[in-house]
């Protein structure tokens, strides 16, 4: 069959052995496959990314002299079952899958191991379990997006924004724009998003912002109407001072159960959600200076630099941190079903589409982010540069 190689950051059509799917597995006809900001890391920084994979138990990713078969955003349809499944679904049924396989006695990440190849091919293997049939009512390119729009839904589940609360994107790349999409499934009502990019800010008006700015123009802590914020600390003080004084009205009032009865329905001063999808050094450290007190800074864009922030200035406006990486398999089948039910709409993202011979070239379009968001990559097309999808 038809792959795309992966070796010192160059990308070449080879034939390659038809896969054989192994105990419980199934191998795909591959429809389409998506192009991912972690697949452009690899590309041009597998040995480093390979370290870092290595210090969190992760062995075996791709490294630069290792030819390698990228692709872990996939839709396509059942060829064949290997030995020990309960076939499932007929072959030809549409299945999208998490893309981790079962490689001897370890698991490996498809698309980023010589050991799981992935999608930029004719087929893939998955494993039967972690494979989902596809609704009748979306298209395989709409289908192809289900664990990108994942990653994010895993973003928002972890934040825990909720629906009063304002919700902040910084930087509307592909993550961004499917975390802004998430936003506005979960309910949350004030969406902003900054960009230096128009064409991205207006993708993100699509997706579900209800507030854009362009940084260099405004800053998006100035850019909405807050709500029950403080944005210095002697205003956190002078409301103490004040709030007090009128619960200590009345001497017998157990003042102190007051302020635990405030927290329990949310009438306690709180900043935003801060979504973190740019992924360069000094990007958290300037949320953490910018953000009002008592902000909550969740982290999905992937910095692969050593990066430096303040703890003191951190602590003294009690910034919340978090980090999110992937998602879990319920995550993953509820993805599916929101862009299923319509109550999300991944079709805006979807800017390009190549063959197998044009994945290079659509790996170098995604460096303008004026043109393009997500280029899929089909191997039943000739296209040789990003075409449109109909």
């Amino acid at each position: 069959m038809k792959a795309v190689i992966c070796s010192g950051g160059e990308f070449t059509v080879s034939e390659v052995p038809a896969p054989e799917p192994g105990h419980g597995q199934l191998v795909l006809d591959v429809a389409y496959a998506g192009i991912c900001g972690s697949d452009l890391h690899a590309r041009g920084h597998a040995d480093e990314v390979a370290d870092l994979m290595d210090r969190v138990g992760q062995p075996g990713f791709m490294r630069s002299a290792e030819r390698v078969v990228m692709g872990h955003e996939f839709v396509g349809r059942v060829a064949a079952y290997g030995p020990g499944t309960r076939k499932r679904w007929p072959v030809g049924t549409r299945i999208v899958a998490l893309p981790i396989r079962k490689c001897g006695d370890d698991a490996q990440l498809t698309g980023f191991s010589t050991q799981s190849p992935g999608a930029y091919a004719q087929q893939v293997v998955v494993e039967e379990a972690m494979a989902i049939p596809v609704p009748d009512s979306l298209t395989d390119e709409q289908a192809a997006l289900t664990e990108p729009m994942s990653v994010a839904w895993h973003a928002v589940r972890r934040a825990d924004v909720s629906r009063g609360r304002t919700a902040i994107v910084v930087g509307c790349g592909p993550i961004g724009l499917a975390v802004i999409a998430m936003l506005r499934a979960s309910g949350v009502k004030r969406i902003v998003a900054s960009d230096l990019s128009q064409r991205r800010r207006e993708l993100a008006r699509e997706m579900g912002a209800t507030t854009v700015v362009d940084p260099r123009e405004q800053s998006p802590w100035d850019a909405y109407t807050a709500k029950n914020e403080i944005r210095r600390y002697s205003e956190l003080a002078l409301l103490g001072i004040s709030t007090m004084k009128q619960l200590r009205i009345v001497d017998r009032l157990p003042w102190w159960k007051v302020f635990r009865l405030a927290e329990r329905i949310g009438a306690v001063p709180g900043g935003p959600v801060v979504f973190e999808c740019v992924g360069i050094p000094g990007m958290i450290d300037s949320i953490i200076a910018e953000a009002p007190l008592q902000s909550r800074v969740a982290v999905v864009g992937v910095c692969m630099e050593p990066d430096t922030i303040l703890p003191a200035l951190a602590i003294s406006k009690e910034i919340d941190l978090r980090f999110m990486f992937g998602y879990d398999p319920g995550e993953f089948r509820d993805t599916l079903h929101m862009i299923a039910n319509g109550k999300v709409d991944v079709r805006p993202l979807i800017t390009g589409r190549v063959g197998l011979e044009g994945t290079a070239a659509a790996f170098d379009a995604l460096g303008d982010p004026e043109t393009h968001a997500k280029i899929l990559v089909s191997p039943t097309s000739s296209a040789t540069t990003p075409e449109p999808v109909a």
